[in-house]
């Protein structure tokens, strides 16, 4: 095994993983149309499924992203217990932390502005 077959295997997964899962996306959807539409088609009645709001929407990306953060610090944290400088690389999981803080704190104020407007 010589560093030009690991370089092809890597850039392949690389590119390779992300279209997969972009054309899985696709293909869910593209199934999911299909079978209302043919359900339509027969006369059944549809209920279709209401999308998330916009506060729905920033905590869960607020979730993930804090969450993913957070073990991603965790693991850093365990491998600098054997190498020092991978402490470096843990405060690298500070921006999507960040990021995560942020989106909840943009779900917490929709959520205290529609109750203000409701009011």
């Amino acid at each position: 095994m010589d560093g030009n077959f690991i370089g092809l295997v890597a850039v392949t997964l690389f590119f390779g993983i992300p279209l997969a899962a972009m054309y899985t996306y696709y293909r869910v959807r593209k199934l999911r149309t299909e079978e209302r539409l043919a359900a339509i088609a027969r006369g059944a009645n549809v209920a279709m499924e209401p999308d998330l709001s916009e506060a729905a929407h920033s905590r869960r990306w607020g979730i993930l992203l804090a969450a993913i953060a957070l073990g991603y610090m965790a693991m850093m944290a365990m491998i600098a217990r054997a190498e020092p400088d991978a402490w470096k690389a843990a405060a690298v999981g500070i921006v999507p932390l960040a990021a995560g803080l942020g989106f909840l704190l943009d779900s917490a104020l929709i959520r205290r502005d529609l109750k203000s407007v409701s009011q």
